[in-house]
């Protein structure tokens, strides 16, 4: 059986506003295009969540909180007909030094074992150095930077919207 590709998806800042740490469910509010491309891609690639949600373990927002912000964040993209496979969270904060927190590849590690993903044909999109080091850790082909890269972190590319993105994945499966 051929293990599936992924694309892993750093959640806020990426696919949608980052906000801080989101407590209200209205606060979700999705990156323009990001909907869109997702849907184009969902039958090629297992849509994978990894997030830092270090605001539950800091007691800056509780568990109730972050799942209505998930059920809000999933409805909404469910509505622009995107499905994701599966969601990983780290709920840690920072010094909990955990597997999970990025830029360890815990999340992702997790996923493609339970999932039945192939790390070296997939790709880690984010907006942090943290979301590429965790791709590059995990052994993913690619780490896309998402927006601007004002800290020099290494990238497999960089794309400043979901149009790029697009262009990205396309190149790679021509």
């Amino acid at each position: 059986m051929s293990l599936r590709r992924a694309l892993f998806l750093d959640r806020d800042g990426t696919l949608i506003v980052d906000v801080g740490y989101p407590k209200d469910p209205a606060q979700v509010e999705l990156i323009s295009g990001a909907a869109g491309v997702l849907r184009e891609l969902q039958g090629e690639w297992a849509l994978v969540v990894v997030s830092n949600q270090s605001g539950i373990g800091r007691g800056m927002i509780t568990d109730a909180q972050a799942a209505a912000v998930h059920e809000r964040f999933v409805a909404t993209f469910a509505a622009a007909g995107v499905r994701f496979a599966g969601f990983y969270y780290c709920p840690h904060a920072p010094e909990a030094a955990c597997a999970c927190r990025k830029p360890a590849p815990g999340l992702l590690v997790d996923a493609a074992r339970e999932l039945e993903l192939d790390l070296a044909r997939s790709i880690m999109i984010g907006d942090k150095p943290s979301d590429l080091e965790a791709g590059r850790a995990a052994g993913c082909a690619h780490a896309v930077r998402f927006g601007p890269d004002a800290d020099g972190a290494v990238a497999s590319a960089r794309c400043e919207d979901w149009d790029e993105i697009a262009r990205f994945v396309a190149a790679l499966t021509a």
